[in-house]
């Protein structure tokens, strides 16, 4: 029997070209070409983003934005956020990405640890007044220079010295744009470069800064095309933040690419899904499984196939086999099917999209392509073909690492990512994850880690020791689920529950989707002989 090593790359041929030379080329050949559909606005072409975005780099490159400086956006899928990045681009700027149901705890550490010069946000969006909360951390961010409102009224170009350093400025986005392009003077960008900063849960609590030049994104992008066979025919519903890579990649940047239009939602309603790809003839979807499944029941629910739709990538949570089993029932033509990756590693497999596949679609995680795997026991040594290691990753479109030097060291082999997913490689060349080393929770497609929410925890004055674990949720695949030790000494009347700990959670700053769904008090952990506390018990109960 082999060792579990798979070398799937066929191809390192990189684009060596960036996002914005694309669009300039694209804005010249087909300017008039409708790229990307937005719900509730005009389509986004080819020559009107450019142009908007040429404004934008000049209004930037006026406020002394030069190459290598980081500029931040914390938006919905909006359309603002292309031109965002395209205007990155042109200067050679580092563009951070930031999801927009973080919080203060969150924004404090991402924005100074990017030592970002300027950062969008919104005006208010779910109800949230975005320049409120960042004017409350300011005074933490002294790299903070400047602060973009989009969709709001401007206030004055300069806040108070009371809210903000006397240097720094809060800007409405149009009047940023409100330039005259002819002035641009664009940079020599190095394709291999960094170009995005992506922040990751990690297990320590603290997010990891994921680094990626042009090519890397690149690399990946090529790898969607490649495995799915795409072309000027295809539509992808992105309901996925944009400031996701799943988002950011296939959303924003894959029109630039490929002649494949893109469809961004800024919130998901499967209603609205709905009626949005029946409007556009939407063709494919990469998104996590709730999204799936809520597409799944409905079309059962109203006899209604969605016919023009083909393709579904499903991952980032569990993704039960009877759902991908389901698909072609309910769904025509459609084939779903499961996909492996991450941040640091985006789409190592493509899946099975074939109608004979249907099995191997609903019980891997996908075919390995593009990327070299190995499977290791703890002391790194390759397993045997079929038994269960930690995999390893490396391929052309792998991080350049984290920003943090130690981090990326600890991360990596012989140029190998090591994921802390545990699995193994089938006689099909598929990955199968089967557990976790990581200590995170994937809240629909998302990461939490656990370590940041006992964090948070510790500091309630009656919490004496807690543990966070995933507990399955029958619609986000994992939710939150805290174990405490309380302080027994309290009135019977002062109950400790999800509840009554949302005022703390609150006042932390912590992002709510990570707030503990479910409390169980207890009186003792068990532990192991090290003192760690079991988590794969407490784990167990709930699945009990």
């Amino acid at each position: 029997m082999g060792v579990a090593v798979y070398n799937g790359i066929k191809s390192q041929s990189l684009r060596n070209a960036t996002v914005s030379d694309l669009a300039l080329q694209r804005a010249t050949s087909d300017p008039d070409r409708e790229i990307i559909l937005l719900e509730d606005e005009p389509p986004i072409t080819n020559a009107a983003i450019v142009l908007e975005a040429q404004q934008l780099a000049t209004g930037l490159q006026q406020l002394g934005m030069t190459a290598g400086d980081v500029i931040s956006f914390q938006l919905p899928s909006w359309r603002e956020a292309v031109a965002i990045d395209l205007a990155a681009s042109m200067l050679g700027l580092v563009v951070n990405p930031i999801i927009p149901i973080y919080r203060e705890r969150e924004l404090r550490f991402i924005l100074g640890d990017a030592q970002t010069r300027l950062l969008f946000i919104p005006q208010t969006f779910r109800s949230v007044d975005y320049p409120k909360m960042i004017a409350s951390l300011r005074h933490e961010l002294p790299d903070l220079e400047h602060v973009v409102v989009v969709r709001g009224a401007a206030k004055g170009d300069r806040l108070t010295r009371q809210t903000s350093p006397p240097n720094s400025s809060q800007i409405d986005y149009h009047r940023l744009t409100d330039s005259d392009s002819a002035n641009l003077q664009t940079a020599a960008v190095d394709p291999d470069s960094l170009k995005v900063l992506m922040y990751t849960s990690g297990t320590t609590g603290t997010p990891k800064a994921v680094m990626h030049s042009h090519n890397s994104l690149a690399r990946a992008i090529d790898n969607t095309l490649e495995a799915w066979h795409l072309d000027g025919g295809d539509l992808m519903l992105m309901p996925s933040p944009v400031t996701h890579i799943t988002g950011y990649v296939n959303g924003i940047e894959l029109p630039f690419f490929s002649d494949v239009k893109t469809l961004l939602m800024s919130q998901w309603q499967v209603a609205r899904a709905v009626e949005l790809i029946q409007r556009h003839a939407a063709t494919l979807c990469i998104s996590a499984t709730p999204f799936l499944q809520e597409l799944v029941d409905h079309a059962e629910q109203h006899n209604d196939d969605l016919s023009s739709l083909r393709l579904f990538a499903c991952g980032g949570a569990a993704v039960p086999p009877e759902l991908i089993r389901r698909v072609p029932q309910s769904l025509g033509q459609c084939r779903a099917f499961r996909v492996y990756g991450s941040t640091e590693v985006p789409l190592v497999s493509t899946g099975f999209t074939r109608p004979e596949q249907l099995e191997l679609a609903a019980t891997t995680d996908g075919k390995i392509d593009n990327w070299q795997v190995r499977v290791v026991d703890a002391e790194g040594r390759d397993m045997a073909a079929g038994e269960d290691g930690e995999l390893w990753i490396r391929g052309p479109a792998m991080m350049l690492g984290y920003k943090d030097s130690a981090q990326t060291a600890a991360a990596m082999t012989d140029g190998y990512f090591h994921t802390g997913d545990i699995g193994h490689i089938t006689a099909d060349n598929a990955v199968v994850i089967t557990d976790r080393k990581k200590d995170l929770i994937i809240r629909g497609g998302e990461n939490i880690s656990a370590k940041e929410v006992e964090d948070v925890l510790h500091d309630h004055p009656r919490i004496r020791e807690v543990a966070v674990v995933a507990m399955p949720h029958q619609r986000l695949g994992e939710g939150v689920c805290a174990f405490l030790v309380v302080d027994g000494n309290a009135p019977d009347d002062a109950l400790i529950d999800s509840k009554t700990l949302q005022p703390h959670l609150s006042d932390a700053g912590l992002a709510r989707q990570k707030w503990p769904e479910k409390v169980i008090l207890i009186d003792n952990f068990e532990r192991t002989a090290s003192g760690k506390i079991r988590k794969d018990v407490l784990r167990a109960k709930l699945a009990n």
